[in-house]
């Protein structure tokens, strides 16, 4: 099996909170950075998306936190899309301090909208690999 898509990401001190820890809603600006750098390295840019008058959604995001951040941390945040049948899909990423340390583990579930009908598309995995120039980056 080959390595998960990751991205490196420091912990900025504005992005701390009065204890000193990474902010808890940072965790998630880390996990769309790794989800949209996911998408550009399959060659799919968010001016593509809208062009075909589609974009991916969040329904459903869960995060279990482990390990605290700092100011300073290297960390890397991974992501793979895990593909099913119907309109759905899973993201499952790990947020890993450099020692290997899990900082934080996040589950979620998406989809691929029709921006002018407002509604979820069917096989939305199969509509991204269409409009990437490297779909092995989603593990298809």
């Amino acid at each position: 099996m080959s390595e998960p898509f990751s991205v490196p990401v420091t912990v900025r001190g504005y992005e701390t909170d009065t204890q000193g820890h990474l902010n808890q809603a940072v965790y998630l600006n880390y996990a769309e950075h790794a989800r949209w750098a996911l998408l550009q390295s399959a060659g799919i840019r968010q001016a593509d998306l809208v062009a075909r008058g589609v974009g991916p959604v969040a329904l459903e995001t869960t995060i279990r936190f482990r390990s605290e951040l700092v100011a300073g941390d290297e960390v890397e945040v991974t992501c793979v899309f895990e593909w099913g049948e119907g309109k759905t899909f899973r993201i499952g990423q790990v947020i890993r301090k450099a020692d290997g340390t899990v900082a934080a583990e996040i589950e979620a579930v998406g989809g691929l909208m029709d921006l002018g009908a407002r509604k979820l598309l069917t096989e939305p995995g199969k509509r991204l690999a269409e409009l990437a120039s490297d779909p092995a980056a989603f593990g298809q």
